[in-house]
């Protein structure tokens, strides 16, 4: 099993019923999931 292959959909999918559901979300969202990309870059993990 491969995590890599749902964690970017999954993490799309989730922040965009949060922003149509709370639109104030965005900002906060896209900052953590900015983060999490840097971290996973970082150490080497691969979203493709």
């Amino acid at each position: 099993m491969n995590i890599q292959f749902y964690l970017g959909p999954l993490a799309s999918l989730i922040a965009g019923i949060l922003i149509l559901i709370v639109p104030r979300l965005l900002n906060l969202i896209v900052a953590i999931y900015l983060i999490a990309i840097g971290v996973l870059g970082l150490f080497g993990g691969h979203l493709h």
